[in-house]
């Protein structure tokens, strides 16, 4: 006999979990990438280096557009068994994925204020969420 599945709205703690999952892997990233800066170099960068800030914006849309867009989902999402959609279930494009991208910039400039939202919003969904008109949901295991 098959289980049904509930599928639903990620919680707080499973992005948050994700996130934590993601950012290390970009972080990894861009210590490869700036140490190949400072060997080109020669020398040590700069705290607040324009090339470092600017390769961080790109390096960090690169990873989570791209993987939202192709996969619905990044590395630290497939952990947390979450998954990126539109209002219709399916997964979001570029354009989509992009506008996620800079709202959840904007939702974190508040000190978080919009991804804390998410604890007091009805949907369980944050600004970004609710700006770009996609939401992260969580397919729990099922029972097999």
């Amino acid at each position: 006999m098959s289980e049904l599945l509930t599928i639903r709205n990620a919680s707080f703690l499973r992005r948050l979990g994700a996130m934590i999952y993601d950012g290390l892997l970009i972080l990894a990233i861009l210590m490869l990438v700036t140490l190949v800066i400072v060997i080109v170099r020669g020398k040590e960068s700069e705290a607040g280096d324009p090339l470092i800030q600017a390769l961080t914006v790109v390096f960090s849309y690169v990873f989570l557009v791209g993987y939202w867009s192709r996969f619905g989902r990044t590395l630290g999402m497939q952990a947390w068994r979450l998954r990126i959609e539109d209002v219709d279930g399916r997964r979001p494009g570029i354009g989509p994925c992009t506008l996620r991208y800079f709202c959840a910039v904007l939702s974190w400039l508040p000190a978080g204020a919009g991804f804390l939202w998410q604890l007091v919003d009805r949907d369980c969904l944050s600004w970004h969420d609710r700006l770009s008109k996609t939401r992260l949901r969580y397919y729990p295991k099922s029972g097999r």
